[in-house]
């Protein structure tokens, strides 16, 4: 039997000649016509041999609801190849315009398929739903696109995550005032701003001179700082000393850090310390770099007070909220006696399936977890596939957020719907 990529070719589904033809697979041999998909949940089927009419389908597309994407499963014996990363049997992948999807475990002896969305008027109008001017995009300190852009308040003008921070560690040497670089007016926070670092992306790949080389890239990541919400000092040139409640209550400035009150463990805050706000309970922290003690969550790069103030010996009060040490630990430290509801995307039928699944093969979820954290630390988990950020730098011993949060639960718990599932078939 032959199974070659060519035989692919032939792909095809009956399409209502009626429907829209809003996505198309162009073959990478020109000898062939493109299959054109125009339901919203379409099963791609080749021939077997070029001498019968049999056929075997080899994925199924479906349509998400933004209209620009589409999740693509795995619906025969063979690993398929997307962008690079191998799917295989029963997997699903998200696929966007432009991806390359082989049908076959090797790009040898199979012919490869371009996933192309239609500019149907549909997509064309959310595309036209926001028109920026690369002009205002750009920084004002490196007069470029903006990269891994963050916002700064009361102004709200827009940076480089890297040339922000570098112009916050020049202010902090000098002592004086947060400025923004584009206003003057003295900035008290800073933070990421995901929906513009979107746009920027958007228009990196409608205009590639707009890209940056790689060196410069690299150099812009070393210096930022901004990984979560930032909280800066007033910047009163003339304060001398730490922040008090009373000074709190005059500049609407209310930290709810102890360490801007009294002396905890040798450190106190000054009038220029940048601030971090838990994600978890709302607290203040300092922001310590090299002080060696986790303040971030390595999957999320969010900030969590919990592992900090406990290595201090603080725990909370109703003026300082501290959240448990337990929040941020290593992963592997981590109790897990029930599946995060994050874990399956709070679809509780494959929760329940999973839960099933491993009762029926006699096993206890911890037992099962524990196995998923050797996997991970022997890097048999494919960790490009994980919606995480540090993936491939994270380890056993990373710190990390509770699983109930669903920071580390992509990590531990969502191969295991694969691996149970597949048992019951």
């Amino acid at each position: 039997m032959e199974e070659r990529g060519e035989c692919s070719a032939s792909a095809s589904a009956s399409a209502n000649p009626s429907d829209e033809i809003w996505a198309k697979l162009v073959l990478s041999d020109e000898r062939y016509s493109d299959v054109q998909i125009s339901s919203d949940e379409k099963v791609i089927s080749s021939e077997i041999s070029a001498t019968s009419n049999d056929k075997h389908s080899w994925c199924k597309i479906v349509r998400n609801p933004d209209l620009c994407s589409a999740t693509m499963e795995n619906k025969s014996q063979n690993t398929i190849l997307v962008d690079g990363v191998k799917v295989h049997s029963d997997d699903t992948i998200v696929i966007k315009d432009g991806s390359q999807i082989i049908p076959g475990p090797d790009r040898e002896g199979f012919v490869s398929y371009k996933f192309h969305i239609m500019s149907g008027p549909d997509i064309c109008q959310r595309q036209l739903k926001i028109c920026v001017d690369v002009n205002h995009a750009k920084c004002s300190i490196c007069l470029n696109l903006w990269h891994d852009v963050v916002t700064v308040a009361p102004c709200l003008h827009n940076f480089c995550n890297g040339c922000f921070s570098e112009w916050l560690r020049r202010s902090k040497e000098r002592h004086s005032a947060v400025l923004c670089p584009q206003c003057r007016a003295v900035v008290h926070f800073a933070g990421k701003n995901h929906f513009l670092r979107t746009i920027a992306e958007d228009m990196l790949r409608a205009d590639s001179s707009l890209q940056r080389s790689h060196d410069e890239v690299a150099l812009l990541d070393t210096y930022a700082l901004v990984r979560s919400n930032l909280v800066i000092g007033s910047g009163k040139k003339n304060r001398k000393r730490a922040y008090t409640p009373l000074d709190d209550q005059s500049d609407g400035t209310y930290h709810q850090c102890q360490q801007c009150v009294t002396e905890v463990a040798g450190f106190r805050c000054k009038y220029d310390t940048v601030h971090l706000q838990c994600q978890a309970c709302g607290g203040m922290m300092p922001s310590r770099t090299g002080f060696g003690i986790p303040q971030y969550c390595s999957g999320c790069d969010r900030s969590f007070c919990g592992a900090y103030w406990h290595a201090l010996g603080v725990t909370g009060n109703g003026s300082y909220p501290v959240c448990s040490q337990d929040t941020l630990r290593p992963i592997s430290d981590h109790s897990i006696s029930r599946i995060p509801l994050l874990a399956h995307e709070k679809n509780l039928h494959e929760q329940n399936i999973t839960d099933s699944c491993i009762r029926q093969m006699g096993r206890t979820l911890p037992d099962v977890i524990s196995e998923w954290i050797a996997k991970f630390e022997n890097r048999e988990i494919d960790r490009r596939r994980m919606m995480l950020n540090h993936a491939e730098m994270i380890t056993a011993r990373t710190f990390g957020l509770l699983p109930q949060v669903g920071v580390i639960s992509p990590v531990l718990v969502s191969p295991l719907y694969t691996q149970t599932s597949s048992s019951t078939r």
